[in-house]
């Protein structure tokens, strides 16, 4: 339903599907070349795979890439993750026009190479 919101709101959207590991999704993001990475967590496993996700990132050139996330995460993990780089956490009743207008105001842009 994100992915579909996001399309409507003029983004371009690759969507990989469920269960992804970090190592995937850093390959998904670095083959697409994207300017922001979004991920839903509904699993628990939020404070083991997103910092892998954002180390992962960066261990490959892309620090400039914004990672925002969704789910169901506690409040007091929040300051943790995004201590760890997660950009925004995203909780339930954030609408889609609330994360399209975060993403079009904190994406930042990069050039290839």
């Amino acid at each position: 339903m994100l992915a579909r919101g996001l399309r409507d709101e003029g983004f371009e959207v690759v969507y990989t599907g469920l269960r992804q590991t970090p190592e995937m999704v850093v390959s998904a993001a670095l083959q697409e070349d994207v300017d922001v990475v979004g991920l839903s967590i509904l699993s628990g496993a939020h404070m083991t795979l997103l910092p892998r996700i954002v180390d992962g990132l960066r261990a490959q050139g892309m620090d400039d890439v914004l990672v925002t996330a969704g789910g169901i995460i506690p409040d007091v993990d929040i300051p943790v993750l995004r201590e760890a780089g997660v950009d925004r956490v995203f909780g339930p009743g954030t609408t889609i026009r609330q994360v399209a207008d975060y993403i079009r105001e904190n994406a930042r842009p990069h050039e290839n190479g």
